[in-house]
């Protein structure tokens, strides 16, 4: 599969050097800051943009935020040795990947909670708006070797969801955390020290994200979608 084309959310991750210039950059992209404001999910668009923009926030946001606190002063100068871009490059993409899992199976038991009956459809709902996220995503040059069975592990983590009994809070957000923790570029007895401010910090970054979907989803308007997407053959 061919990389795919250059997405604004990629600009993000050039500017990791200037720290200063991400969380505007951000705010802006996902539509942050309105006071109380929500935008009304109501087709399949919205839903899709919803999934990828908040699965490369916690994403990046988290891999970023980790690496500053530990290299500290020396952030900028680990840029300049190639290893090490190109292990923050796969570790954004597999973690992104379990981020879009986490949060896709999350919207998925909303809609199978909040449309009664529709279990099944919200499921094959969710799992194609996820399978035209990756399809425009293709395979990126920077991925790694890995991405195209990280990408099958969330198909199958998907297929595999009992979506009517997805509860409305944190559980379901099993992947996220340790993925930052497996992939970072750090050694392994640093890891181990800070995995569990790691790991909570991750579960933090979702917890604004999942209000925000409950407050933006509008079933009636998505149930025609749910039940008009084919079943599997």
């Amino acid at each position: 599969m061919n990389a795919a084309a250059p997405r604004p959310l990629e600009k993000i991750w050039h500017l990791l050097r200037r720290p200063q210039e991400i969380w505007p950059l951000f705010r802006s992209y996902l539509g942050l800051g309105r006071k109380l404001r929500h935008e009304p999910i109501a087709d399949a668009a919205g839903l899709a943009r919803f999934l990828e923009t908040r699965a490369t926030f916690v994403a990046q946001m988290s891999l970023y935020t980790y690496l500053r606190t530990r290299a500290g002063q020396r952030y900028p100068v680990l840029f300049e040795n190639p290893e090490f871009v190109r292990a923050i490059n796969i570790a954004k993409w597999q973690i992104w990947l379990a981020c879009l899992g986490d949060i896709s199976l999350y919207a998925g038991g909303l809609l199978a909670r909040n449309l009664p009956g529709e279990a099944a459809a919200a499921g094959r709902f969710v799992s194609g708006l996820v399978d035209d996220i990756l399809a425009r995503t293709g395979r990126p040059e920077d991925s790694g070797p890995e991405f195209t069975a990280g990408c099958d592990a969330l198909r199958q983590r998907l297929a595999g969801a009992l979506w009517h009994a997805i509860p409305d809070d944190a559980t379901i957000f099993v992947e996220s955390p340790p993925a930052v923790v497996k992939w970072a570029p750090i050694v392994d007895h640093l890891k181990e020290l800070d995995e569990p401010i790691v790991l909570n910090s991750v579960r933090f970054r979702w917890q604004e994200i999942r209000r925000d979907l409950r407050a933006s989803l509008r079933y009636d308007e998505l149930a025609p979608a749910l039940r008009e997407t084919p079943s599997s053959t």
